[in-house]
């Protein structure tokens, strides 16, 4: 297994782990917030769905992007899977954009993102990528916590 393989197989596991917790949260919870500035539970569903697809232009970009029109805006918010099937095509798109990265494009191409705070190299980056979406699964959990509903064991 070489290192993309591995960076796939780390965003596909959390993906797979964060699809466990998202479909796990019920429907009269998915707008549920811990207070009136933080995020619905489905509107970080779709932050990180909107994230990746973000960070995938952006890598395509080699840096931030001046203006980002983003396919998820003013889309009514609904149930997760609408979430989940919205942004498959760009999920798709992100994983083939990966696989054609060679081993030595992961430390040579640097994704800059100065007004952000860092410029990385692209296997930096893409593992960033994953960590934030596992900081939001985690981030959920906690919401789950907060509103008293059951939460999904996702450390099988």
């Amino acid at each position: 297994m070489n290192s993309i393989d591995l960076l796939i197989l780390n965003l596909n596991e959390v993906r797979r782990r964060s699809i466990k917790v998202w479909t796990s949260i019920p429907q009269d919870k998915l707008h549920w917030k811990p207070d009136a500035e933080a995020m619905s539970c489905l509107e970080m569903v779709r932050h990180v769905l909107e994230s990746e697809h973000y960070y995938h232009l952006a890598i395509q970009n080699r840096g931030s992007l001046d203006s980002f029109d983003s396919p998820f805006e003013n889309r009514p918010y609904t149930t997760v899977m609408s979430e989940l099937d919205f942004a498959e095509t760009y999920r798709d798109e992100f994983i083939h954009t990966i696989q054609s990265f060679s081993e030595k494009d992961l430390s040579e191409i640097r994704i800059d993102r100065s007004e952000s705070g860092y410029i990385r190299g692209l296997g930096d980056m893409i593992l960033r990528i994953a960590y934030h979406e596992s900081v939001h699964t985690g981030q959920l959990l906690d919401y789950l916590r907060t509103a008293d509903v059951a939460r999904e064991r996702i450390w099988d």
